[in-house]
């Protein structure tokens, strides 16, 4: 589940289903991304075709999602939420 966003669009667009902090043709592909990670209990259930999910370098540990080019949705997971969840280019 997801407990805490640290970029305001993506909240807005997981509550509303829309932003205009984020960009329109990213909208889409995010909520299904956020949706996935909401539903989530465990990491395995984000290795979903598509989605390039894998974990990043650093402390604290984060994980990335593929959304589209250098778009990604990044987040720390913690025994089964999502914190800190991110759009952001980290390439």
């Amino acid at each position: 589940m997801i407990k805490k966003f640290k970029h305001k669009g993506l909240a807005e667009l997981f509550e509303r289903g829309r932003s205009r902090r984020v960009r329109q043709d990213l909208q889409a592909r995010c909520l299904r991304r956020l949706e996935t990670l909401d539903q989530a209990e465990s990491l395995t259930d984000l290795d979903v075709p598509g989605f390039n999910f894998h974990g990043l370098q650093g402390t604290p540990k984060r994980y990335s999602i593929h959304v589209n080019g250098p778009w990604c949705i990044t987040f720390e997971w913690e025994t089964s939420d999502a914190l800190r969840v991110d759009l952001e280019q980290y390439h």
